[in-house]
């Protein structure tokens, strides 16, 4: 088998990994760069026959719905089978109802965890992980006796930490080469951060000692946000309020354990900008089904003090017409670097001004390097090569038999 890590061996974002053998070529991942790397050509160049299409490409396999991941996939010639988590697919294709960062993949096959495809002379074990991504794999890869383990991206203090520690018990074994991301390997030491659990118990003091509503702005996507945030507002006796979007994210993992807007302790508020998305694509299903589960701007005023609130930047004009902010509390529940940004800086500016409190409450999507350090001590690969980061001159601090290679460099398993 040869390997090549066409996007990702320094950086952060855009990943894309290619494996040939006997000619079949088979590649991991087809993601654009994180917004502030972008500038240059999106594509990795090296592998234009991605997009022209060639049948020695056997198949692109996305380990999990983020950006950075799959971002490309619309630009993937449509001869080029596509392999996906089926939730993955249900959750982008309702995501791009509501954003930009959805997609609707045509799969040619769907990853489960621990089920081996046959893909040419390929065969590709899924390892469910533990990630802020839902339905998000480890990718086992193997061809003529070389075995390759793809970590994806993985935590260890997410809400499916029991996956991690799983993988730590039960490791794919004789494993040739570990690809292990490195997104919290830093030039610094880094602590360990807060976990979701960690998350859930500050939510619930914060959620407790306020006495008006709760301004929750977290990613839709983020499934084990949305878990922590239910979880959150039940312990401090109040209603989770999901938009739209949220309420439809959670309905697309097909999960009966994700709260649903049919669950007690749920309301769904459909924002003016949702609506009018609505409307315009004449999908009134999409609002149909929320019957009897909704909340109004009129109900805000009278019912703020036991609500936490989904909040988005869009939703400021109506909120203030409500007259439902006395008393309120905003958490921020994402990476802290979207607060300097443009949307970022505008909502800042607005809770500001209404002398709103604005708390950031975080857990990281990515495991700690004292994380990583357990799973390659697990794995026991013969060389362990970084991928996902921008430090790999840090790994051979942290782990042994590491091996390093530039962007577009083809290496031997």
């Amino acid at each position: 088998m040869r390997v090549c890590i066409h996007r990702g061996a320094q950086q952060v974002g855009g990943s894309c990994i290619e494996v040939e053998h006997e000619g079949a070529r088979l590649v991991l991942d087809a993601g654009v760069p994180l917004e502030s790397e972008l500038g240059a050509d999106h594509l990795p160049l090296s592998i234009p026959t991605l997009i022209d299409g060639d049948p020695a490409i056997i198949g692109l396999v996305i380990s999990h719905g983020h950006p950075d991941h799959y971002g490309l996939v619309e630009q993937v010639h449509s001869s080029v089978p596509v392999y996906v988590g089926e939730a993955t697919q249900r959750v982008l294709r309702e995501a791009a109802f509501f954003t930009g960062t959805g997609v609707d993949i045509h799969a040619a096959g769907h990853l489960r965890d621990g089920v081996p495809l046959e893909l040419g002379p390929f065969t590709v074990t899924p390892f469910l992980v533990d990630h802020s991504a839902f339905d998000a794999y480890a990718l086992l890869v193997e061809a003529a006796g070389q075995r390759l383990l793809y970590s994806g991206d993985l935590r260890a203090h997410g809400r499916k930490a029991a996956l991690f520690e799983r993988l730590l018990r039960e490791p794919p074994s004789d494993i040739d080469v570990l690809l292990l991301e490195g997104t919290n390997i830093r030039d610094e030491a880094a602590t360990p951060g807060p976990s979701e659990r960690d998350v859930e118990d500050r939510c619930t003091e914060l959620f407790q000692a306020t006495s008006g509503m709760v301004l929750a702005s977290y990613s839709a996507q983020n499934i084990d946000r949305l878990v922590t945030l239910f979880r959150a507002a039940k312990r401090s006796g109040r209603l989770l309020v999901m938009d739209l979007y949220a309420a439809t994210m959670a309905r697309a993992t097909g999960r009966d354990s994700i709260p649903q807007a049919d669950w007690d302790g749920v309301r769904v508020f459909v924002p003016l900008s949702q609506r009018i998305k609505v409307k315009r694509a004449g999908e009134f299903e999409r609002v149909a089904w929320l019957r009897g589960r909704r909340l109004f701007a009129e109900d805000l005023a009278g019912r703020a003090g036991e609500l936490v609130m989904t909040f988005r930047g869009s939703m400021t004009r109506e909120l203030d017409a409500a007259a439902c902010l006395e008393g309120a509390h905003a958490v921020w529940s994402m990476w802290s670097g979207y607060l300097d940004e443009p949307s970022g800086l505008r909502l800042r500016e607005w809770v500001s001004a209404r002398n709103i409190p604005l708390s950031v409450l975080h857990s990281s999507g990515h495991a700690s390097p004292l994380d990583l350090q357990r799973l390659a001590a697990a794995i026991n690969a013969k060389e362990l090569v970084p991928v996902h980061t921008r430090q790999p001159g840090r790994y051979t601090e942290l782990f042994s038999n590491v091996r390093t290679h530039a962007d577009g460099e083809w290496w031997t398993v």
